[in-house]
């Protein structure tokens, strides 16, 4: 059975405060007078008034700004309050306080394997805060428990969908290069679990990605090797670009005629010089490249 908030209106504090001190005063009075005039009903009036009175004193509680309390009367729920302040209720109403202000969940580091297999670390911060205090109070048995329960079980499923890093650059959403749409994703599925406790998902983020530490070594050799390529293919196509730069620079002066095979031999040359990881050194050629 899902319960729906319903908000309830209860009396002002300070005015019931004054009509029970009042009364109070009145009782006092009364039961001074039947003892000295021994009117003996007067006496047993003004003593069930008083407990009427120290009964209707429990009637009192205080609610904090975002603070709410749910109201139950003999197991059935009447209302929630929302109003900050000084309030009177019924004294046989049960006060359950609620927190409606924002909370942080910081999840505990769990290890899962991603989309393709690879087992890794994560962790996520979840910003959340009750909305309906009827449900959590009801529809769910700890609602804080259930709201950490829950994240974690969305963060597994989401890292299972998406691998860590896409290496192929198929432009694949990925858990580390794409963080914005990993954690509006995981927002979304926390948001989906935690419904039925009356709770607001406010922002997920990952606060830590990580390989698991037996492959963690084999992946970091993975990516250098990969930086390492991307590296080397740029700087091949710098040389390619700067060779034909020259090579159309020479023809264009018209100085220098260069057949096939010089130009062959210059852009070995050139190549050598300029996609080496090493300083070169010239050798001076006395001859031709035809002798």
């Amino acid at each position: 059975m899902v319960t729906k908030d319903i908000e309830r209106q209860v009396s002002d504090g300070w005015a019931l405060l004054t009509i029970i001190i009042i009364a109070g005063l009145f009782i006092l009075a009364g039961f001074l007078a039947g003892l000295v005039s021994h009117a003996i009903p007067l006496v047993v009036l003004c003593v069930l008034a008083g407990i009427v009175w120290v009964v209707g004193t429990a009637g009192f509680f205080t609610l904090q700004p975002n603070e709410a309390a749910v109201l139950v009367l003999f197991g059935k729920y009447v209302g929630t309050v929302r109003v900050s302040g000084f309030h009177w209720a019924n004294p046989f109403y049960l006060k359950k306080k609620v927190s409606l202000r924002r909370r942080n969940l910081n999840g505990a580091t769990i290890k899962v394997n991603d989309l393709r297999g690879n087992p890794i670390e994560i962790a996520a911060v979840v910003v959340w805060r009750v909305e309906d205090a009827a449900k959590a109070s009801f529809d769910v048995d700890h609602f804080e428990n259930y709201v950490s329960i829950q994240s974690e079980a969305a963060l597994r499923h989401m890292a299972m969908a998406y691998p860590y890093d896409d290496f192929h650059a198929t432009e694949l959403i990925s858990l580390r290069g794409s963080t914005d749409e990993v954690s509006k994703a995981l927002q979304v599925e926390v948001q989906e679990r935690v419904a039925p406790a009356g709770v607001v998902i406010e922002e997920t983020r990952l606060a830590h990605l990580a390989y698991a530490a037996e492959i963690a070594g084999a992946m970091l050799q993975r990516q250098q090797a990969e930086a390492v390529v991307a590296a080397r293919a740029r700087i091949v196509e710098g040389a390619v670009g700067m060779v034909e730069m020259a090579i159309a620079k020479l023809e264009e002066s018209k100085k220098i005629v260069l057949d096939d095979e010089r130009k062959a031999a210059m852009v070995s040359n050139l190549l050598v010089v300029l996609c080496s990881h090493e300083s070169t050194h010239p050798i001076v050629n006395a001859g031709t490249l035809y002798h």
